[in-house]
């Protein structure tokens, strides 16, 4: 049989790898995907049998016959393919819809593996071409175009240097991946990445192609959904490994591109490790206790432990390679003074002769030498830490001169220690026409240390302000009544200690790796220093002091309300003498958290929208008045319900004069993998906040004289989006907050119900046992119409809004003009342009019959078929377009080659959840309804 990725000619190859634009452009998706589909056609006969690849292939031309009749309008053939469709469905056993689910989805898994391929495959082509500097987004094309406006070369470092992104990983709970099956994914993306290499032998083709089938075939004998929900040392360990599959090794070569980028629009020659610091990284993992029973103090305890020790062993790793390769000889070069005073005061600590310690090796190279000492203190600062234990499972065994040498060296209790010494060694190389080694052996060492230190991420802890003052009324309680309580709660125990464990932390030597507590819910004064209260309460000094940054309690305002107050509090608080003086040990900083997901379920996505955006703005504007320097954390999610969507646009849709340059952004667990599954997307990930930070900060578009989209809010615009807003809200809370049938609608009309049997994460769906939709957390809520692809939260109210607002003459003109001009308003309509793409109401209805009550499931569908097609025409009318998503064809495009296969899995979806309610919970059935679960959102690329 002929190979599928064989060419007729590399020369054809290569050109498709370089093309610009059209169909040789996208020639290698398509051959991925055609591959990769053969083979799974392959792999199903012979595991399954013929029969369920011909069920596969009569669901798909079913699907693909009623879509191509709903497209000619022709709804009585659509109506009749459906029928036949479900009636094949409803046939089946438990056992068989199983494995049909599971290959509509593992089709999924591979096609999005063929796309992230080619995401990786264009950013390359678009280095070949070099047309990367004019990418939006790339910091070249930031860099070229402030030159351009004539920002100047010391202008443009000094905007850099405000730049601090910091990604803050979190354990999303529709993270539906398996750790176990994420590993197979990597291992067929690296295969695809092989077969890019131009030429690649006959033979070399052949193996990878068996390799590639080899991995299929393991994936498919691979359970997919867990047969046990994930414990949050599931989730740590999973938001670990994205360090070793890209992050350590994407940090130098993100510092090498912003040097190039530099010298390539000012000419500046700017050595990676003189660039100021634009990253950090933080987490939520093992921290974030709101709702959550099963994050303890001894989790968080762990969590440090587990950071700490991952982190220390790669850098063994590092240090090993260093005295591998740094072979330099005095014989050869000299060494610097420094470095052999510190090297010997390293062996007589050993209080043994360096020819006992090292004998005759390395007898010249003191280098090595020196790199052996400091790979020794590592591992004493190991050993001491009481990491050992929670090393990763690799760990870098010492020979037994270094042993030696760990048992006598003290341990790094202090980063600035171990970055030292690297120095003395770089800065020797570098003195002795050695630099070209200092920079490809030891400057990617320091930019690590630099930005990992010793404890690798900042770990915030986060609670819900209820809980605090529950526990603080408690507290006081149980020190200042007459007769002693009957004790403290399990909850309020839980929080105290939680203090205790972080005060532990304070007095390790990383001080620095809890610095933020997040007040989940917080809509006062007093919920900030509750925390202050309780921490001392718990032995923790909140101040900062030396190398101690302190705790600094984070409010995070949610609600619309709470929004729209945040100013007012924090003016307040800022106002206040005794918390004034706290904030001076924290150089003046405060940290305000705005959540997205929230004040979305409260508010509806326009509302959301524009209350952070006025949140934003305002806090800003307290923050200056009262000299307080600003940092926000965005808590974004990972869908546009959630506040999701491009980075680039969000970040630059800021408000003007309103952002300092330091940015923190949660990363929610179901975008880990697409962001940060191998270094080019991570690099490319990373690289767009940081260029939409600088872009953010120069506004180079504001200083064009002919330049659009500069930020500017006009009077008139505002206005405008003051009465969209508030027509939206109104629609909002009074169609879906008070209306107690649509929650009705929602809990009978989705699989939400299922969202604990697919054991996704380790967070209850709820904070509390409660029927109310303002306990249901905003995942779920997403979750939910998310899988029965009507994404409610992603546009309704918008269409509402507009149309009664386009009333009013003169209006059309006002917004079409803002849809050019104004950044953040651009960024709602194609957010919401994007997800009306993805809905699909013949999905919709079909599941909205599983509503009992006849009148409610038509009254409420009703709703949102009318608020749909009001939306899809005002977004059309307000972008100029005849269609959506017509100036994002390739988004387009993937929609409609997916949605055939993803059909299949919601009649299965449907027709499971029919029988588990009339009494079939066996489960089998739960296992089929978990997996169309995670089957559909492999094929939507995103859950909730």
């Amino acid at each position: 049989m002929a190979l599928l990725w064989n060419p007729e000619s590399w020369a054809q190859r290569l050109a498709e790898l370089e093309a610009q634009a059209g169909e040789l452009k996208e020639a290698p998706l398509r051959r991925d995907v055609r591959s990769l589909g053969t083979l799974l056609g392959d792999v199903l006969r012979e595991q399954a049998g013929e029969d369920l690849f011909d069920h596969v292939e009569a669901l798909r031309q079913g699907t693909i016959r009623r879509r191509d009749a709903e497209a000619r309008g022709s709804e009585e053939e659509a109506g009749r393919h459906a029928a036949i469709a479900l009636e094949l469905v409803h046939s089946l056993p438990v056992e068989r819809a199983i494995l049909l689910t599971r290959a509509f989805a593992f089709y999924f898994e591979l096609i999005n593996l063929a796309e992230t391929n080619h995401r990786k495959r264009r950013r390359i082509a678009l280095r070949l071409s070099g047309q990367a500097g004019r990418q939006r987004g790339s910091l070249a094309g930031t860099l070229s175009e402030m030159r351009r406006v004539g920002i100047e070369a010391e202008e443009a470092l000094d905007w850099l240097r405000r730049v601090l992104i910091v990604p803050v990983f979190t354990a999303h709970p529709t993270e539906v991946a398996r750790r176990s099956v994420m590993f197979k994914r990597r291992r067929i993306g690296d295969f695809l990445a092989t077969l890019d290499r131009i030429p690649v032998p006959e033979q070399d083709l052949a193996r990878l192609e068996q390799l590639v089938l080899a991995e299929i075939t393991s994936l498919w004998q691979t359970d997919e959904v867990r047969s046990r929900r994930p414990t949050v040392y599931d989730e740590i360990k999973m938001g670990l490994d994205y360090y070793d599959v890209s992050i350590f090794e994407t940090l130098p070569s993100l510092y090498r591109e912003i040097s190039e980028a530099l010298h390539a629009s000012y000419g500046l020659e700017i050595d990676t490790l003189a660039l100021p610091q634009v990253l950090q990284f933080g987490s939520w993992i093992g921290g974030d206790r709101d709702g959550n029973p099963f994050v303890t103090p001894q989790v968080t305890r762990d969590s440090i432990r587990l950071a700490r020790g991952h982190l220390l062993t790669y850098y063994q790793g590092q240090l090993q390679q260093i005295i591998d390769l740094l072979t330099t000889s005095a014989q050869q070069q000299p060494v610097s003074e420094e470095l052999q005073k510190r090297l010997y005061s390293y062996i007589v600590q050993v209080n043994a002769p360096d020819g006992e310690i090292f004998g005759q090796q390395y007898e010249f190279e003191y280098y090595r030498r020196f790199a052996i000492c400091i790979k020794a203190r590592v591992e004493r600062t190991i050993g001491s830490s009481g990491l050992s234990a929670w090393r990763s499972p690799e760990p870098y065994t010492l020979v037994p001169r270094e042993e030696q040498l760990a048992q006598a060296l003290s341990p790094y209790c202090n980063v600035e220690d171990f970055l030292n010494d690297l120095r003395v060694l770089r800065d020797s190389l570098a003195e002795n026409r050695g630099v070209r080694i200092a920079r490809t052996l030891i400057d990617p060492l320091i930019l690590q240390v630099r930005t990992f230190g010793l404890h690798l991420h900042t770990l915030d802890i986060r609670q819900h302000a209820r809980v605090l003052a529950t526990a603080l009324q408690e507290a006081i309680a149980d020190t200042m009544a007459a007769s002693l309580p009957g004790g403290l709660s399990a909850e309020t125990a839980s929080v105290l200690e939680t203090f205790r464990v972080v005060a532990e932390v304070k007095t390790s030597c990383s001080p620095e790796a809890i610095r933020q507590y997040v007040i989940s819910g917080a809509a006062t004064v007093e919920d900030v220093l509750t925390v202050v209260r309780l921490a001392r309460l718990g032995g923790l000094k909140v101040e900062g002091s030396g190398r101690d940054p302190g705790l600094m309690p984070v409010p995070l305002f949610e609600s619309i309300e709470d929004l729209r107050n945040a100013p007012t509090v924090c003016r307040e608080l800022w106002s206040r003498p005794d918390y004034r003086k706290l904030m001076a040990t924290w150089d003046n900083w405060q940290e305000v958290m705005l959540g997205y997901s929230d004040s979305n379920k409260d508010g509806g996505m326009l509302t959301s929208t524009w209350e952070i955006f006025r949140a934003h703005r305002d806090l800003h504007t307290v923050a200056r008045d009262a000299g307080v320097k600003l940092r926000l954390f965005h808590g974004r999610g990972g869908t546009v319900g959630r506040g999701g969507g491009p980075t680039h646009r969000a970040i630059f849709a800021q408000p003007m004069d309103s952002f300092d340059g330091q940015l923190r952004i949660t990363e929610q667990g179901e975008v880990l993998n697409f962001k940060y599954a191998d270094e080019v997307l991570a690099e490319r990930n990373l690289e767009l906040m940081i260029a939409a930070s600088l872009d953010a900060l120069a506004r180079p578009n504001a200083r064009d004289p002919e330049g659009h989209f500069t930020g500017e809010l006009r009077p008139e615009w505002e206005a405008a989006l003051n009465q969209l807003s508030d027509l939206s809200f109104g629609f909002y809370r009074e169609h879906i907050l008070e209306d107690p049938d649509v929650l009705t609608y929602f809990e009978q009309s989705t699989p939400v119900g299922e969202l604990e049997n697919a054991k996704i994460g380790s967070r209850p769906s709820r904070r509390k046992a409660s029927p109310s939709l303002s306990d249901l957390r905003a995942i779920p809520w997403v979750f939910g119409w998310t899988q029965s692809r009507l994404l409610v939260p992603a546009w309704f109210g918008v269409g509402f809004a507009l149309e009664e607002y386009l009333t009013q003459p003169g209006t059309l003109d006002l917004l079409q003009t803002m849809a050019r001009e104004f950044p953040l308003f651009i960024d709602l309509l194609r957010n919401v342009e994007m997800a009306l793409g993805k809905v699909d109401l013949a999905t919709a209805r079909l599941y909205s019959s599983l509503v009992e009550d006849s009148s409610l499931r038509e009254r409420i569908y009703d709703l949102f078929d009318a608020e749909f097609h009001r939306t899809v025409r005002a977004i059309l009318a307000v972008l100029r377009q005849t269609e959506l998503l017509q100036k994002n064809q390739v988004l387009a495009h993937s929609i409609r080659l997916r949605n055939p296969y993803v059909d299949p899995m919601h009649l299965i979806q449907v027709d499971m959840l029919r029988r588990k309610r009339g009494g079939e919970d066996t489960p089998e059935v739960n296992r089929a309804i978990a997996a169309t679960i995670s089957g559909i959102s492999a094929g939507l690329r995103n859950t909730g």
